[in-house]
């Protein structure tokens, strides 16, 4: 059984999909977030670090629509629009979790939707 996850607090879905995905209530699948800010519809000013700030924000959104946090996440996976960024994405996903961290793979994609510079998607259980 599926349950769809959505909340205002994030960017609504921009295709064919979900914010996230319940999975028998255990299992809680994130689409990947864009660094949309949901009350701007806008990319925040700046970098990586600010987009990425702003897409782990989005994800916690819809983690805590779920009634969960960041400590149920289990696995991650970060697209980057180019991995010279990694260093600066990884000093900002550092301010967001704690040991142990979840799992995590992150590389350098070709292109990401809007031009955003990063993508992050999870995995969590509750």
């Amino acid at each position: 059984m599926k349950t769809a996850l959505n909340t205002p607090a994030a960017p609504a879905a921009i295709g064919p999909y979900s914010q996230g995905i319940a999975a028998n209530g255990m299992t809680y699948f994130l689409s990947g977030q864009l660094p949309i800010n949901p009350a701007t519809g806008a990319f925040p000013e700046g970098g990586i670090k600010e987009q990425t700030r702003q897409s782990l924000l989005n994800a916690q959104a819809i983690l805590q629509s779920a009634g969960l946090d960041l400590n149920n996440v289990v696995k991650t996976t970060v697209l980057l629009s180019d991995i010279a960024n990694f260093g600066p994405m990884n000093e900002v996903y550092a301010e967001f979790f704690a040991q142990p961290f979840p799992a995590r793979s992150a590389f350098a994609v070709r292109d990401l939707p809007k031009g955003a510079l990063v993508e992050i998607e999870m995995i969590a259980v509750g």
